[in-house]
């Protein structure tokens, strides 16, 4: 019994420093200042944890592999990703080097465990973001489920794609284009034309 009071009491007394020095600005929130090794290993296994859980029930459509889904998500990959997650042929970009953590480079190849539940993994991130790091959800933003699935249908083929590929691919889409976001901006001038 002793010894359960001891460990209970050093646990309050380590939850009580760990306040402190938060309520008093000593935790070091700058993106050029890394988490210690420990920090980042939870941070990634919880992460991942999350997404196998969140993502589990999400069946992908039949027409993934669609050449037309692979093509509308090319125009919006180069408008709403590719200066973070990069293209074929570039190694960095000025906004990568400044995030933490740093978004995965999609144009490589997946290295996931589980390549079968990645489509569903891919989709659930993109409409739903990532907290802290950077990623948006892209349905706040008024992006739909039949685009977001487009984006993850590009994604499958964009570490396939060089650049010249790439570019002839993105040409040839609707460039930045989905129903969610026609519909945002009819509602934004719907709510500028009252406002006025």
């Amino acid at each position: 019994m002793r010894k359960t009071l001891i460990g209970l009491a050093l646990i309050g007394t380590g939850l009580l420093t760990g306040g402190i020095l938060v309520h008093a600005g000593f935790v070091d929130v700058a993106a050029d200042s890394p988490h210690s090794s420990i920090v980042l290993d939870l941070i990634t296994w919880a992460r991942d944890r999350a997404l196998t859980r969140l993502s589990r029930d999400i069946e992908p459509p039949a027409d993934i592999g669609d050449a037309t889904r692979v093509r509308r998500g090319a125009g919006n990959y180069a408008a709403m990703c590719a200066g973070c997650h990069l293209i074929p042929g570039v190694q960095d970009s000025e906004i990568r080097q400044g995030l933490y953590p740093q978004p995965p480079n999609l144009s490589l190849a997946p290295t996931a465990d589980d390549l079968a539940k990645l489509d569903a993994r891919r989709f659930w991130v993109i409409k739903h973001g990532i907290k802290a790091s950077g990623m948006p959800a892209w349905s706040k933003g008024g992006m739909d489920d039949g685009a977001i699935w487009d984006l993850t249908a590009f994604l499958k083929t964009l570490p396939t794609l060089s650049s010249a590929e790439y570019h002839h691919l993105v040409a040839t889409s609707e460039g930045h284009a989905h129903e969610g976001m026609e519909h945002s901006h009819e509602n934004g001038h719907d709510h500028e034309h009252h406002a006025h």
